[in-house]
């Protein structure tokens, strides 16, 4: 059938048919999108669709459209059918995928009808068809050419049965071909050709013909596969499946469900195939990323054949781990490494190997190729220190075939790691010698002395810093190579030539005087700083040339022959000292020295400051260094007491002092000044030498001392914090090195069945008794809960389950004490307290135990068991945790991953250890403890929980780990031998060597046979396989077991290498047979014929033999009684201390005893002769039931076995009276400072004394508090304004201070005297006086008639029309504002004056060419006070204002204008000096406890003052304050006279005459005012 005419236009079938109105589109597409559209519900007009008058009118008309009508439809406007399309796809675009809605039936079968396809039926709506390209016109229902519509939903993709493919883009993920099944690729191209409008047909499309449209729709096909061809081996992606995908898309989206948003309405969609290739990093959070370990750092650490913690700078636990980018040592190496690794490897060693004395002194030629090998294998070969301790353990221990019983462990276990650590810290010293070296070669100088000396003795970080910087300073100005030298150094750029702004300048002073003559003077003193150096090193190798004139002599030839510029030949000699004195300082070699000597000899003193004086009280924990002297620092690195120091610094409360014993100080400045000075006795020389002496001096003072003084703070930090990480990695190692918990039935290792039952809080109203029970597998087989173990029915329902799953063991935990009245009651149910003492035989084999439920308390918490069990219960999850920790503690420990510094391992100073450092030193605990015990691979790639072990493992990692168990899942997720690690490819040959002893494949796997099966080989199990021989040692435990089992070569030919490995293990008889091989001559013909050392490795075969993988862990440690103690109250043995005093609740009393109980839930008792100082007759005459009294610790009873805690207490006054001051004292360290300490004694004393004798005054009334004036600010700050404190004065007991609230942060502060004071202060003098003029009865006529007074008028004038909030700098600029605008009219305005509160500021600006000028005004009980014109009210201080104006601008002749102020042209920041001016108060100053002088200057001062800048404020503007008065006072207030407040005041008929003549402020247009 030829095709329709306007497809020949360029337009797409489907795209066509929808305009030319078909029915079949009709009830198709376009009814779809319409239900979008109504899902889709919003308030938002914008998202309806536009309408289409086209598509209405042809939906009216009906849904069959005639040929005529199709052909008129070709006509329209290209442009409109383009629009019409391009709101189609918006509108396609932003459909959301939540809104689903499901098709009806009948609209399916309506669907089918029209369009002739095939619809499946779902429960999801219908997302999208696919219809075949080549229908040109609607399909018949019995075509068989159609193809079914796809419908996809969220169902369709989480199917069970739905295979999934491999995930390799992103792209690709929300993909319908997991609906689709085995479609071709081709067919989904073709599907997305026909699904989306491709913007390149549309433009220019009208000239195509259908031949050009297939070849461009072919042409991208062909890109599209290519595309998905490159995207398939991406390495992005290993390590991540599709679900995990899922989950991902599930919480973030795919980054695409906003992007119609992106699209402009007046730009055409582009085609999501068309855009740029997209990958996870640009969809995802770099968070999000890290976390899943997909960063390129990851991908790189993956890809590397070398153990994953040797690739890293950090701990594997870390949030934050960093590449390590240090180079592997050479074999060149070794030597020199070995020898710097030795010195520093610990005290025991030296003593035992270095002194002549010692116990091995022989052995140190062995040590040293202990040391040697072990580097080797860590820092060449590249294996981890498990590997070595475990396989090559007789390479770092002695061996003597000649003395073969002789057996000595030259470095143990934690040796090794040291040695690592110091390998590492070596790496870094070779990398930074690389550094300075090439540094050195850019300057391209030949320095003797770097060469000859410096350069070998680079042993040490800081010296390598030193000597960079020597080269630096002595280099820097090297002409030869400056620009190279640029390159390196920035601040030596030239700026000279450039035009820029001078900076200020970074040369030193010794650069400057280096660069001057004073060089040539310091050359003078006759030897050079590098020559001096030397002597020091090796006495007398350098002499001093003397000088024939004196020093100063000598120094005035240098001075400059400018008079102007001369300078003396002291300042002179000052300026050539600094420079040797600097070059000295700076000298690597003596740099070295000065920290030799800190670390042997410093001493640290401390001393509190101000504060620490005050806080750091005898209960305090700083209270032990408080006042420190001259420790040793070589103690301070073996405990923790440095790093509180440095906390308590930090917090302000003492100063550090670090020095040297001065007669350390004296003996290197004696050395360092006779390597310098000269040994002639002329009086020129000893001139030379006292000025050689100051050199030493100063070089000591401002360098070396410094020095030594910084480098020891950081030595001794450091090595503190090594110190505690390691102990609290023991600690790890402790709880983690314990077998699985051991009862009778089982063997050790094996792990029981558990019960595990809490409590809770113990509460009987809240809280139920939950149990859960898990299977030796670890499997949750049961939980239930119970009310209580009180009533027959909870019983019986207990002992059913026990008699039912029967377990091994019963833990026990909990929240509070209660818990112990669980045990109890649970032992009784099962008969373990027969007072016979015998045992119910049906539950004997049962052991009942607390356990440490420090993890369960984070487990109950976690995202880790929210995960696993969603709905059960925060005890139930906590059950769940103690189970689990007893049948294998390391698990549980080990899954907590980087929350394992959540767990207290010591409790006084953990958390003063870098978290970096903490990490590092349990992930050792961890490799240790994990390699050990081994892992199971198969059940480590099956058990999620079990996993956490695997990355532990020697060789791997999380990352490594991680992409090894998704490789052996896509085997079929089991191994069958070690081979396959290297068959199938799934570790590399390093990891391999490091991994296979660890990695266990156990027997009891045969016969499950994994999938994709490369090498028939590689299914053969190997018994070796399930031991911890290392594959390179299988010949030796093949030969043993032959050889035990007396087998030649015959008996076993044929079959499999390990097959004799198999007999000697099933043989009965087999440990006998093992111990008759004499191992000890079998290692010595290894080492004879092969030079391999294998006694060990025979020992841990023979071992293997017997019983593979035994487990080697200490068995499981329970609780001690203060430990249970600890778990269920929070009480330690700190805290129950005998002695102490404890608030305790009485809660029964009995003929001889009161039973209390204390705050942590412990019961106690009181005996009667312990409760009062005389024996009472009746108990409950001195102490009542339900009543808290103070009692003291006299004993601690601990019972575990019967699960009784208790306290003995004494509650007589005497006991209680004598404090436990004593017993809560923190002992002082012995290196004490008693003299300054006494002396800070002595003053915190007088100044308690000083307190004690402070008056404080009792006075009866509401608004009476003892505070300071600081302290009534602040408690009037959220008062209302005329609020009032009464106060002490600190004037004497005859005074009295008024604070009162003016305004917002302005207070007035009076003072009150009491002219006949009651002496004692209890009570108010009968008269109080203000100002010295205004009398009052009582503080209550106080408030009412002088406070209150002064609160009207403030509100008053506030209220007034003239007033302007905010400071008077604003007031002065409205008016300046206003006269501009208005230049023939005045201005004038009131504002509170914040430096004299009680005191308003008149500011008024006559014309526009004069000044602001300010007056005060006074507020006064009875008026204001203008000057010394009174005014009743504010009309009447307006008039005062203008009369006054009038009269100064009269008298001076318009002097207003001239920009004077009057009375004789005082500034206009000036106040006039007037009489009146008094004030009564000031602006409050904070001085702590003393009242303020309320007259704002000494007393007989002149009235007056100066008007001062005012503070920033609120601006002005705003409505007039309405602030209600106070309510503190006993009396009501009377309301304001006149207007209400913001209104204007009503005319005064007074001053109207006055006005109406002409005043001051009228001009011919009005006044301002």
């Amino acid at each position: 059938m030829s095709s329709p005419p306007h497809e020949s236009e360029g337009q797409e079938p489907s795209a066509h048919k929808k305009e030319a109105g078909d029915p079949m589109l009709v009830d198709g597409e376009e009814e779809e999108e319409e239900e979008e559209g109504d899902n889709a519900v919003s308030d938002d007009s914008s998202e309806e669709p536009e309408e289409d008058e086209d598509e209405a009118r042809r939906i009216r008309e009906g849904f069959i459209v005639d040929e005529e009508e199709e052909e008129e439809e070709e006509g329209d406007n290209e442009e409109e059918r383009k629009r019409r399309r391009k709101r189609r796809k918006r509108h396609h675009h932003r459909r959301e995928p939540d809104e689903d809605e499901a098709l009806e039936e009948d609209d399916l079968e309506l669907l089918e009808e029209n369009t002739g396809e095939t619809f499946s039926r779902s429960k999801n709506r219908l997302t999208r068809l696919r219809r075949g390209r080549d229908s040109g016109t609607p399909p018949v229902a019995s075509s068989s050419k159609r193809r079914p519509a796809v419908e996809s939903s969220d169902e369709d993709l989480d199917a069970d049965d739905l295979e999934l493919p491999r995930v390799q883009d992103i792209t690709r993920i929300w993909d319908d071909e997991r609906a689709a099944g085995g479609r071709e690729d081709e067919e989904d191209l073709d599907d997305m050709d026909n699904f989306i409008d491709y913007d390149d047909e549309e433009e220019g499309a009208g000239g195509m013909d259908e031949e050009e449209r297939e070849e461009r729709r072919r042409e991208r096909r062909r890109l599209e596969k290519e595309r998905r061809k490159a995207l398939g081996s991406r390495p992005e992606l290993t390590g991540i499946d599709a679900n995990a995908w899922e989950e991902i898309h599930e919480v973030f989206g795919d980054g695409r469900d906003y992007e119609w948003a992106l699209v402009d309405d007046d730009d055409e969609y582009h085609d999501l195939q068309s855009k740029p290739e997209m990958n996870f990093q640009d969809v995802f959070e770099p968070t999000e990323i890290r976390d899943r370990l997909l960063t390129e750092d990851d991908d790189l650490i993956r890809a590397q054949d070398i153990p994953e913690r040797m690739q890293l700078a950090t701990s594997t636990l870390s949030q934050s781990s960093t590449l390590s980018l240090y180079k592997p040592l050479t074999e060149e190496d070794l030597e020199d490494a070995a020898t710097w690794v030795l010195t520093r490897l610990s005290d025991r060693k030296e003593r035992d190997f270095f002194r002549p004395d010692g116990q091995y002194f022989n052995l140190l030629e062995d040590l040293v190729g202990a040391i040697t090998f072990a580097l080797r294998y860590l820092f060449i070969q590249e294996f981890e220190v498990p590997y070595i301790w475990t396989h090559k353990r007789d390479y770092i221990s002695y061996f003597n075939a000649q003395d073969i019983r002789t057996r000595v462990e030259l470095l143990n276990l934690e040796d090794l790691w040291r040695v690592y650590a110091l390998g590492q810290k070596y790496r870094s010293l070779v990398e930074r010698r690389r550094a300075l070296e090439s540094m050195y070669s850019r300057l391209g100088v030949a320095d003797e002395y770097f060469e000859s000396e410096i350069r070998r003795k680079l042993d040490a970080v800081e010296v390598i810093a030193d000597a960079s910087d020597w080269l630096t300073m002595k280099y820097k100005e090297s002409s030869k190579n400056k620009d190279q030298f640029e390159l390196h150094f920035h601040d030596d750029e030239d700026q000279v030539d450039t035009k820029k702004h001078k900076l200020p300048s970074r040369i030193s002073a010794y650069e400057l005087a280096k660069n001057s003559v004073v060089s040539k003077l310091a050359d003078g003193f006759g030897i050079k700083p590098t020559e001096v150096v030397m002597n020091f090193i090796s006495p007398n190798s350098h002499f001093v040339e003397d000088q024939d004139l004196k020093p100063e002599t000598y120094a005035e030839q240098f001075a400059d022959p400018d008079p102007t510029k001369a300078q003396s030949g002291s300042e002179l000699l000052q300026r050539a000292r600094m420079i040797i004195a600097t070059e000295l300082g700076k000298d690597p070699l003596l740099r070295q020295e000065i920290r030799q000597k800190f670390k042997t000899s410093a001493r640290l003193s401390v001393l509190p400051t101000e504060r620490g004086i005050t806080k750091i009280d005898e209960h305090h924990s700083y209270f032990a260094f408080k006042y420190l002297m001259n420790k040793e620092a070589v103690e301070l690195t073996k405990s923790h007491q440095f790093l509180n120091i440095l906390a308590a610094e930090a917090e302000h409360l003492v100063t550090v002092f670090i020095t040297l014993p001065d007669e350390v100080k004296s003996e290197f400045e004696n050395r360092l000044s006779d390597a310098f000075v000269s040994d002639n006795y002329s009086d020129t020389a000893k001139a030379w030498n006292d000025e050689r002496r100051l050199v030493v001096r100063e070089a000591l003072e401002q360098h070396l001392i410094p020095l030594g003084v910084k480098w020891t703070r950081e030595w001794i930090r450091d090595e503190v914090e090594d110190l505690l990480a390691w102990r609290c990695g023991e600690s790890l190692r402790e709880r983690i090195d314990a077998a699985p918990f051991s009862v009778e039935d089982l063997q050790h290792g094996e792990t029981p069945s558990v019960l595990a039952i809490s409590w809770g809080k113990g509460d009987p109203q809240k809280d139920a008794i939950s149990l859960v029970f898990l299977d030796e597998a670890g499997r949750l087989r049961e939980h239930t809960q119970i009310d209580n173990l009180n009533e027959t029915e909870s019983q019986d329902e207990f002992r059913d389950l026990v008699r039912r799953r029967r377990p091994d063991v019963i833990v026990i935990g909990g929240f509070s004490v209660a818990t112990t009245k669980l045990s109890l009651r649970i032992k009784e149910n099962l008969g373990m307290l027969a007072e016979d003492g015998q045992i119910d035989p049906e539950f004997s084999r049962i052991a009942v135990t607390y356990v440490h439920d420090e993890i369960a308390r984070l487990y109950q918490h976690s995202k880790r068991i929210a995960d696993e069990f969603t709905s059960f219960s925060s005890i139930t999850k906590y059950c769940i945790g103690l189970a689990r920790y007893i049948q294998s503690p390391l698990n549980e420990y080990a899954a907590l991953g980087p929350d394992i510094t959540a767990i207290t391992f010591e409790e006084d100073y953990q958390q003063l250890v870098p978290e970096e450092k903490l990490l590092t030193a349990l992930e050792r605990a961890f490799v240790d403890v994990i390699n050990k015990v081994g892992v199971d691979v198969n059940r480590a790639v099956t058990d999620s929980y079990y996993s956490h072990l695997l990355p532990y493992i020697c060789g791997l990692g999380p990352r490594k780990a991680q992409v090894l168990v998704k490789k052996i899942g896509s085997l079929g997720g089991n191994l069958l031998s070690r081979d396959q690690f290297i068959k199938a490819g799934l570790l590399t040959t390093k990891i391999f060597l490091n991994a296979a002893g660890f990695l266990r494949i156990p027997q009891e796997s045969q016969g499950k046979h994994g999938k994709n099966r490369h090498n028939e080989d590689a299914d053969v199990q190997d018994p070796l396989d399930n031991t911890r021989i290392h594959p390179e040692d299988y010949d030796l435990a093949r030969k043993m077991a032959t050889d035990a089992l007396e087998l030649d070569e015959e008996d076993v030919h044929g079959e499999h290498p390990s097959h004799v490995v198999s007999l000697i293990m099933e043989d009965d008889d087999n440990v006998k047979k093992l111990d008759e091989l004499n191992l000890d001559e079998f290692a010595i013909s290894l080492m004879d014929s092969g030079g391999e050392r294998k006694r060990h490795t025979l020992n841990v075969i023979r071992a293997e033999l017997i019983k593979p993988f035994a487990d080697v862990r200490r068995p499981l440690r329970q609780p001690s009684d203060w430990e249970v103690l600890t778990m269920l109250s929070g009480e330690t043995e700190r805290t129950l201390r005998v002695g102490l005093i404890v608030s305790v609740y009485v809660m029964w009393i009995r003929q001889s005893v009161v039973g209390v109980k204390l705050d942590s839930g412990i019961e106690g008792v009181i005996n009667a002769h312990y409760l009062a100082d005389q024996l009472p007759n009746r108990l409950d005459s001195v102490v009542k039931k339900g009543q808290t009294i103070p009692g003291v610790i006299i004993d601690v009873k601990l019972d575990l076995a019967h699960d009784n805690f208790f306290v003995e207490l004494s509650s007589r006054p005497t006991d209680v009276q004598a404090g436990d001051s004593q017993f809560r004292r923190v002992k002082h360290d012995e290196a004490w400072n008693h003299s300054q300490w006494d002396r800070d004694k002595d003053m915190q004393e007088r100044k308690k004394r000083a307190e004690v004798d402070k008056s404080r005054r009792v006075i009866k009334h509401p608004n009476f508090h003892n505070f300071n004036s600081s302290q009534a600010e602040a408690y009037l700050d959220k008062q209302e304004r005329g609020d009032v404190v009464i106060r002490p004065s600190s004037k004497g007991l005859d005074h009295l201070a008024v604070t009162w609230k003016v305004d917002d942060k302005l207070y007035q502060h009076i003072d009150v005297v009491e002219s006949n004071a009651d002496p004692t202060g209890q009570s108010v003098g009968g008269q109080l006086i203000v100002d010295g003029k205004y009398n009052f009865s009582d503080l209550d006529e106080l408030i009412v008639n002088h406070v209150q007074a002064l609160t009207r008028r403030v509100e008053e004038l506030m209220a007034f029309e003239k007033f302007k909030q905010g400071p008077e700098d604003e007031l002065h600029l409205f008016l300046k504002n206003f006269v501009a605008a208005n230049p023939s009219r005045s201005a004038y305005g009131f504002t509170l004056n914040r430096k004299r509160p009680g005191h308003f500021s008149l500011c008024f600006l006559a014309n526009k060419n004069s000044t602001v000028q300010t007056w005060p005004v006074r507020v006064a009980p009875e008026a204001y006070y203008l000057f010394d014109t009174a005014a009743t009210g504010v009309p009447e201080l307006c008039d005062a204002f203008k009369l006054r104006q009038m009269h100064e601008s009269q008298n001076h002749g318009g002097g207003g204008a001239g920009g004077k102020t009057p009375y004789a042209g005082r500034t206009p920041g000036r106040t006039p000096v007037v009489s009146g001016m008094a004030t009564p108060g000031r602006m409050s100053v904070r001085q702590m406890g003393r009242t303020p002088n309320p007259y704002g200057g000494p007393a007989g001062a002149p009235p007056g003052g100066t008007t001062p800048a005012y503070p920033g404020a609120p601006g002005f503007g705003m409505p007039p304050p309405k602030t209600p008065y106070g309510h503190q006072t006993p009396f009501q207030r009377p309301p304001p006279p006149g207007a209400g407040f913001g209104q204007p005041p009503p005319p005064n008929p007074q001053r109207a005459p006055l006005l109406q003549e002409g005043g001051w402020g009228q001009s011919s247009s009005g006044s301002a005012w």
